[in-house]
């Protein structure tokens, strides 16, 4: 595929270099090919308009009032345009400073000129003489240009001179009417290619049609049709049944093409690779099946499918609309026609010209504000109203129409509601009457729609369906004469005539109509634009401004694109990613992540790199004091006994593990440790050849490469375990096996080089001999520790920094680090493009600022904290943009968040370096330790680039680091002689934050805490659902339902609550407002009341809900839409009073509160529970009942559930090398055993005294080092400076001399 895609390039590199079109196009026109929305004066009419030109007044300039002006030109035929140059008005201070370019081939219907799917603001001039020159990114075939300026001169007005640069370019077309087609014969019965190239360019006016079609009788086929207005290649290459879904591809691109407009395609094709480009957006794919030939029969079909025998009969929908440059291996197909070969066989009418004739559409922009008033007769004949629309909002209004006057005013409306229309009468008795339910009109395609009001009856029809029809009544002072309103209505005073007639609505159409007839007479947009400008506000005539905005999708991850006319959101239920793109994972990225959270031991889902590419998978998650073990499992985990293999045909298993290769390079690539034990017992079954050391058994690492070592992390060396610990049976051998005893012996041994981990497959091969017998058994992968979590680099120098590639962040870019310093300021990170950069700093003691540029402005972020950052503590900074918002959060300071505009640019382009630390432009480096540094999923190693680099070093001094465990969200502080650790935000307490905060419950014990504005739910003020979030967590033990566990309540009767319903099964209960029924949600069916211990974990973020019970996968949910959640101000645990609760079902159980015990209660940053036990004087939290400390029955870490072992329980590492012992030799081994410890910890302990005599002395020389060192700093920081060097020395030798 590659090399498709870099012959395509070189192609059109090569092409670019030799292809001159820059010719000046305005110059030799006219004055009847100019034209304007409006001229000021004669003197500045359009025809003034060329660059340079000081005729007339020296420029164009539109009338002052002139709200929408445009220039247009004329260019007499399609030529191919490719720069444009603008200037001022001569003589004047008018100019235009920034405009947007629009083209057609009929002046009537326009298209705006786009880059990167939105329309281009092409910035202009800032005098009146000076020549501004764009050379388009990508040029437009057209013979129709309009500019449209949209800021003038500052101190002036609007003027224009310019000029248009292109060329012609050859050009073959051909008409299509819907019932013909070109058929390219070939010279042969059939023709088998494993090459193909197809280029057109079309413009259709349906949304379905074939373009291009070829089949074999063997099953082969390439079809390239529309469908619903998108383009879909199938491709088949085995010999099956067409379409058959096996083997049949395909793959759809583009959207909304029957806009009337050309569209260009290019399919390349060599063997199974395929590119796909439908207008500039290419897609690489791989043709599924075995063949790589495309073996097509007699001809390839354009325009239609024929029936084979029956002339003017096609399979499927022909196409509706005009081919140019249609070429097939290089073939010019239309030019081949319009020269009669014999080849090319014309079927139906099919013309060499393209009919210019467009339909006509309109565009109403705004809910509010856009309005179309038209007067009708309705008389004895009645009224009718038809029209086409095509729309992607679900709600709106689109006609109005009065029918009777006072005193009983009947009005006639038409509105979408749910995506349906809804026809309504208002008047004294209100009717009404909707299309199907199933008939969905806001899926961007054209409708068509027809109401009628004859006699006594109203009656509405859509597309083809059975017309709606129902009877008027009371319907008395009929109009004669009335005005039909589409959309919304005109504004206060602007027409008093027809503003009565018109009552506002909440939401007004938004999209695209054409084809309007009033009684059946078609409306001439042209002269209500030019006659009637008070009838009709914010409308873009001649062009349809509809845009899919799920094409291409910027949901991430899987997750589904649904749009409205202005927005587009992201459904990402199911994914296991959260956010407005499906960018962030909902889970958490290690085991040891899970650790901190206070998670037991179980099955957990982790997704090792966030919101990188790789997808969620489940772990065994096994927590220890100490360590906390990562365990893969694989299907081959019982002993498997071998016999009558030999070298030549050896035994081989193959392993599968539970996780992907994928998963399992990034588990090992990112732990401090990683083992995997191979237990193998045998009796006369070697490993090695004991003449020339020939391996007879190996396995294949993680790559597939061939290993024989079976024990320790020395790759290179042949040898097991007992030759690396010394204790072989005979020590001639380096394996116990290879003795070649007729008895069971054990070389049982752990694999723990991580470059070689997991092991992928192993070979048995000596175990043919007579008495030859091997078992072996491979045990799961098991891992600990986080690399990435404690990877640090200190910076001591101001003009240091680290550099890395360019980012690759164009559409979503997150970045994830932790901080500590105490200088007032620094640059974190930065990269640049041409235009565009990020840049994330220190800007004050007090503030961090996330800044970038999508070359359109600068967009500033900045959280401000009430302490200083500055505090020599760890911060945490996480940063995100993407094409919908931004935000930046430090540590639990509220989130700042911005959204971007609809139609502003979305793409980040960088080229430059990724610099960390500090950058060449800037004087400003960062002094202090920067770690876990993330971004986009990626993890840097700066622990390793900092070794490279001058003026830092590697890790980070200080007292906080890997060893200082802070559980359960602990935050680790640093003092003078240590550190510890802050539980104040966490819901626990102890030294570590491990003891679990609980409380017995009895029937009228509550617990109310009132919140702080500050830890309201996190969003900005007027954010709606959509921004706000919540994290809940606690334990609970009961046997009593139906129970309140927890009441989340904004006011208003509006609330989150947790109860245990009658059958003891847990419920959320989310009431947003009174009008609609609560949102319910049930997590677990089986009774939680069953006197255990359960563990609760809710995460809400927007609509999406996840919740989690115990260990089992967590589950999400949504929430109704259109819903609207106020900030959280009171928590309540257990039994709660008074009546604002409307919930039959959650009123009765907290009448009955909760009986059991609750635990470790954390709602955001509160621990309510906590501070009720804690703090009984303090004013924000009350306490109704008895409520008495306990621990729920549970340990006072929930970490310490398991004890973790590294062996299998097969062998211990003495009884290695030998046979199962009698229970004799056992107790003999036990006392020999006893000897070897005692004198074992002697030597330790002598040991230890000599580490620490040499330690204390290294302490007292190490000063001295550091400070010959270090000699570079400036004195500007130089109290700061020195101690950071000296921590970072002591660290250092620390681990060193341990």
């Amino acid at each position: 595929m590659s090399l498709i895609v870099l012959l395509g390039l070189f192609t059109s590199a090569l092409g670019a270099s030799n292809y001159y079109c820059e010719e000046p196009l305005v110059s030799p026109l006219l004055s009847g090919s100019f034209q304007s929305s409006s001229r000021s004066s004669e003197s500045h009419s359009p025809h003034f308009a060329k660059l340079n030109s000081k005729d007339g007044a020296g420029g164009w300039s539109p009338d002052r009032e002139d709200r929408q002006p445009w220039l247009q030109l004329d260019l007499k035929d399609r030529l191919e345009v490719t720069a444009i140059s603008t200037q001022g008005r001569w003589g004047s201070l008018d100019w235009v400073s920034s405009y947007h370019l629009q083209y057609s081939d009929s002046g009537r219907n326009w298209r705006s000129y786009r880059q990167d799917n939105v329309p281009w603001t092409f910035p202009g001039n800032t005098d009146t003489h000076t020549v501004v020159q764009h050379k388009l990114l990508h040029s437009i075939r057209t013979r129709f240009l309009r500019i449209l300026p949209l800021e003038g001169s500052p101190s002036g007005g609007i003027g224009l001179r310019l000029e248009i640069y292109g060329c012609t370019y050859k050009s073959d077309v051909a008409d299509f009417d819907g019932r013909g087609a070109l058929l390219y014969r070939f010279n042969q019965k059939s023709t088998s290619t494993v090459k193909n190239v197809i280029a057109l360019r079309f413009r259709s006016r349906q949304a379905d049609g074939v373009l291009v079609h070829g089949a074999g009788q063997r099953g082969d086929y390439i079809t390239l049709e529309l469908q619903g207005g998108r383009l879909t290649l199938h491709l088949n290459l085995d010999d099956t049944q067409p379409h058959s879904s096996s083997t049949h591809t395909s793959v759809m691109s583009g959207s909304l093409l029957d806009d009337h407009l050309w569209h260009s395609v290019h399919i390349e094709r060599f063997n199974k690779q395929v590119n796909f480009t439908v207008d500039r957006d290419t897609q690489h794919f791989l043709i599924q099946g075995q063949e790589d030939s495309l073996e097509v029969d007699y001809e390839l079909s354009f325009g239609g499918i024929p029936l084979p025998g029956k002339p003017g009969t096609f399979l499927r929908e022909n196409f509706h609309g005009c081919l140019e440059n249609l070429y097939y291996n290089g073939v010019n197909v239309i030019d081949m026609a319009k020269r009669r070969k014999p080849q090319i066989y014309i079927v139906g009418n099919v013309t060499f010209s393209c009919s210019e004739s467009q339909p006509i559409a309109v565009t109403f922009s705004s809910t509010a504000d856009s309005f179309m008033a038209l007067p009708a007769d309705v008389g004895g004949a009645g009224l009718s109203v038809r029209l086409h629309l095509r729309t992607w909002n679900r709600d709106g209004r689109l006609l109005l129409a009065p029918l009777a006057g006072a005193p009983h005013p009947t009005l006639l409306l038409l509105q979408l509601s749910g995506g349906a229309l809804q026809l309504l009468l208002q008047g004294p008795t209100q009717q009404t009457a909707e299309t199907a339910a199933n008939q969905s009109l806001c899926d961007g395609q054209w409708h068509s729609v027809a109401v009628e009001v004859k006699g006594q009856q109203v009656s509405l029809t859509v597309d083809y369906q059975k017309p709606v029809v129902m009877e008027i009544v009371h319907l008395t002072n009929s109009l004669q004469r009335t005005t039909v309103f589409l959309g919304g209505c005109p504004a206060e005073g602007a027409n008093s005539s027809v503003e009565r007639l018109c009552e506002k609505p909440r939401r007004g159409y938004q999209g695209c109509l054409r084809f309007i007839l009033i009684n059946n007479h078609p409306v001439d947009l042209a002269r209500v634009q030019q006659d009637e400008p008070l009838a009709f506000s914010q409308l873009s005539f001649d062009v349809c401004g509809i845009r899919d905005r799920c094409v291409p999708s910027f949901c991430e991850h899987g997750g589904v694109c649904y749009q409205s006319w202005d927005h587009f959101h992201c459904n990402c239920s199911g994914t296991g990613y959260t956010g407005t793109t499906c960018h962030n994972s909902i889970y958490e990225r290690s085991c040891e992540a899970y650790r901190k959270t206070g998670s037991p031991s179980g099955m957990f889902t982790v997704d090792p790199d966030g919101s990188g590419p790789l997808e969620n998978t489940r772990v065994n998650c096994s927590m220890a004091e100490d360590k906390i073990w990562t365990v893969v499992g694989h299907d081959h985990l019982q002993p498997v006994s071998v016999r009558g293999s030999t070298p030549r045909s050896p035994y081989v298993l193959i392993f599968n593990y539970s996780i992907s290769p994928y998963h399992l390079r990034s588990l090992v690539s990112s732990s401090d440790y990683c083992q995997q034990e191979v237990t193998y017992r045998c009796r006369k079954s070697r490993l090695f050849d004991t003449w020339d050391g020939t391996p007879l058994s190996w396995w294949l690492d993680r790559d597939g490469v061939k290993r024989t070592y079976w024990g320790g992390f020395l790759p290179g060396v042949q040898q097991c375990s007992c030759s690396l610990e010394g204790n072989c049976r005979d020590m001639n051998y380096f394996c116990n096996c290879d003795a070649d005893q007729d008895a069971w012996v054990n070389d049982t041994g752990l694999l723990s080089y991580k470059d070689h981990l997991p092991l992928s497959e192993i070979a048995i091969g000596d175990t043919n001999r007579t008495g030859s017998h091997a078992l072996f058994q491979i045990g799961p992968l098991r891992c600990y520790g986080d690399r990435f979590f404690w990877n640090s680099a200190s910076f001591y120098l101001e003009s240091s920094y680290l550099h890395f590639p360019t980012l690759q962040a164009e559409l979503s870019l997150d970045i994830s680090f932790f901080f500590k310093t105490g200088a007032p300021s620094g640059l974190f990170l930065e990269n640049r493009g041409l235009r565009d950069f990020i840049r994330v700093e220190l800007s004050s003691p007090l503030a961090v600022t996330f800044t970038f540029d999508l070359g359109d402005g600068a967009v500033v972020l900045t959280a401000s904290s009430p302490a200083p950052l500055s505090d020599r503590q760890w911060h945490h900074v996480r940063a995100e943009r993407n094409v919908k918002e931004a935000s930046l959060q430090v540590d639990l300071l509220p989130l700042q968040l911005v959204q971007a505009g609809p139609e502003g640019q979305y793409r980040l382009q960088l080229s430059g370096q990724l610099f960390v630390g500090g950058a060449p432009t800037t004087q400003k480096g960062f002094l202090g330790c920067l770690r876990a540094l993330s971004i986009n999923g990626m993890t840097f190693d700066l622990n390793e680039r900092a070794k490279m680099t001058p003026g830092m070093n590697s890790g980070c001094p200080g007292h906080c680091s890997r060893d200082s465990l802070c559980l359960n969200g602990g935050r680790c502080v640093e003092n003078r002689n240590g550190y510890m650790c802050d539980c104040t935000q966490t819901a626990f307490d102890g030294p570590s934050c491990r003891t679990a905060i609980g409380a017995s419950f009895e029937r009228g014990t509550s617990v109310t805490y009132t919140l702080q504005e500050a830890f309201s739910v996190i969003r900005n003020r007027d954010k709606a659902i959509m921004d706000s979030r919540e994290r809940v967590a606690f334990g609970f033990l009961s046997r009593h339902m139906p129970a309140l566990l927890l009441t989340a309540r904004s006011g208003e009767q509006n609330y989150m609550a947790v109860t245990l319903s009658q059958n003891g099964s847990l419920q959320i209960w989310y009431r947003q407002n009174q009008e609609t029924r609560p949102d319910v949600f049930s997590p677990s069916s089986a009774s939680l009341a069953d006197g255990q211990f359960h563990w609760v974990r809710m995460n809400r973020e927007g609509k999406e809900l996840y919740v989690q019970i115990d260990n089992t996968l967590t589950q999400q949910y949504s929430l109704s839409p259109g819903s609207v959640l106020a900030p959280v101000r009171t928590l309540t645990l257990g039994r709660i009073r008074g009546g604002d609760i409307i919930d039959e079902e959650v009123d009765e159980a907290g009448s009955r509160g909760f009986i059991g015990c609750l635990s470790s209660v954390q709602f955001n940053q509160v621990a309510p529970l906590k501070v009720a036990l804690q703090n009984r004087g303090s004013s924000v939290v009350s306490v109704e009942g008895r409520l008495k400390e306990e621990n729920c029955g549970t340990p006072s870490s929930t970490n310490s559930l398991t004890t973790v072992h590294t062996r299998s329980d097969h062998s211990s590492k003495a009884d290695r090398g030998k046979a199962p012992l009698k229970k004799s030799a056992q107790t003999g081994s036990t006392i020999i055993g006893g000897v070897v410890a005692v004198i074992l910890f002697i030597t330790l302990c002598a040991l230890a005294g000599i580490i620490h005599f040499l330690y204390r002395r290294h302490r007292a020389r190490a000063p001295v080092v550091t400070a010959q060192k270090n000699q570079q700093p400036d004195t500007e920081t130089a109290s700061y400076r020195a101690n950071l060097v000296q921590r970072g020395a002591s660290h250092v030798s620390k681990e060193y001399f341990i």
